[in-house]
Order: C-alpha cells, then structure tokens, then sequence
C-alpha cells in the first residue's frame, strides 16, 4: 500500500494545498486542494473517495475533479461518508447553484457520481484494502479513517479534537504502523483551538497519551505560517514518538 500526499496544509499559498491523501492509485481520502496536483489520467482512475467531513479544505477537490474528468468516467465515482457529510455535499455543493449534481449527469440513471453512506465503525473493503471510519470530535460531524492491507496498518485523524473514540478504536488493532494526525495551531492558539475543535501540540501529545502503539507519526494540516513553531513544539512534547511534518509529494509506503 502506497499513500501519496497531495495535499496536507492547513491553508493554501506557494506550495501549500490542502487536505489530500491518494491510496494507491485508486482511492483518495479528503480531496482538497491537493488533488489538483494529479494529471487527469491520474484523475480518471480515482474509483472511491473517502470523506471525513463537510468543510471546504477537504471536499474542494471533487467537484473541480468530477467536472475535469466527466468525459472519462465509465463507472460512477463512489463517494463515502457519513449521512451528515453527504446531505452537506448534496444540499450544497452539487445542488445546480454552486455546482452541477453530478449523481444526475450525463443522465438520472447514469450519474458519474454515486454517494454510499458509511455508518461509525463500519468497514469497506476494496480489494485487499479494508477503510474503517471512526468517529470523532469536530465543529461539524467528523470521522477518521483506519486503512488496512495485508496485516499493515495506518491511520488517519481527519479533522478533530480531544476525544477517546478513535484512540480507543486504533488500540483494538494488534500493531499500527502509521499515524497522520492533524495538529492545526500552536499552543498559543489553545482558546481558539477549542472552539474550532482542532488539535495544537499540548492537547495532541495528551490524546496521543492514550494510544498504546508508538507508530511512525506525520503531523498534518498545519496553519500557514506556524509550520515550525507547531512542529517544534510537537516535538518537545512527543519525544518517544517517531515524529515528522508531511509535505506535499510525500510517500509513506507500507
């Protein structure tokens, strides 16, 4: 299993796109901004994609990619999430007044696009790749995401705050080999980190406290311009973990 980065900013400017991950060459997981850095040959073997949540950052990929590719589409693009997720995708972006509904076009019976409801701690497998969704604790519903392959196993935050559910659910599993974990503001940011329901450094190395494994750590959707100040004070705090910054264009192989 392959994960390419294509997009892992909390904000976008030079370089900076966001939330984005690639599975391979067939699944995306959030498709922000950061799909825009795929060809459309790239583009046009997108099969699933995996949503955490309804915000901007991480959905604003799919309809630009849909209408890039909707010549090419022979099977419908299956787009997972949960039911809160999916009824702000339909009411509004593909409601014909921000975007086409793709699920309707070219016509009603042969829509490119196909939403499939996915219900907290439900598993879809594709091939030999099982996508856990776990639930957790933003501003609007949110889940994370639990990809496994052939006995390896990673895992991604989406979007959250201090909470149990997906710590308790990555300790269920016998190894983890990989985290990406959100980490948006730095400690100074701690008020307005509550309100917006993210992580900065002190509420992350607590939640990550709970977690029984010492997997290879990735920080993502960092705040332009407070990349090194969150990254240094991760660091300060989560010395026992094997702990890196994400860049867009980065590999993580298992």
């Amino acid at each position: 299993m392959l994960i390419r980065i294509l997009g892992c900013s909390g904000g976008i400017g030079e370089d900076l796109n966001t939330t984005s991950l690639l599975v391979d060459d067939d699944i995306l997981i959030d498709a922000g901004t950061g799909v825009g850095n795929l060809t459309l040959a790239e583009m046009a073997r997108i099969r699933h994609i995996f949503v955490t949540h309804s915000h901007l950052d991480h959905i604003a990929g799919i309809p630009l990619m849909v209408d890039s590719i909707f010549g090419q589409i022979h099977e419908p693009i299956v787009i997972h999430a949960s039911a809160e997720t999916i009824s702000a995708l339909r009411q509004h972006i593909f409601n014909w007044v921000i975007w086409p509904d793709f699920t309707q076009l070219p016509t009603p019976q042969r829509g490119v696009v196909r939403y499939e409801l996915m219900a907290p701690y439900e598993t879809q497998t594709l091939g030999a790749r099982q996508i856990r969704m776990i639930p957790v604790n933003h501003v609007v519903p949110g889940v994370g995401y639990v990809i496994e392959s052939a006995g390896r196993v990673a895992a991604f935050t989406g979007d959250t705050t201090t909470n149990n559910s997906f710590w308790d659910a990555l300790n269920e599993y016998p190894s983890l080999e990989v985290l990406i974990a959100e980490c948006a503001f730095a400690n100074q940011e701690h008020d307005l980190c509550r309100k917006a329901h993210h992580y900065c450094p002190d509420l992350l190395a607590a939640d990550l406290g709970k977690l029984r494994h010492r997997p290879r750590t990735f920080l993502t959707h960092l705040k332009p311009g407070a990349e090194a100040q969150i990254e240094h004070e991760c660091r300060e705090l989560l010395q026992d973990f094997d702990l890196r910054r994400l860049f867009g264009g980065d590999l993580i192989q298992l």
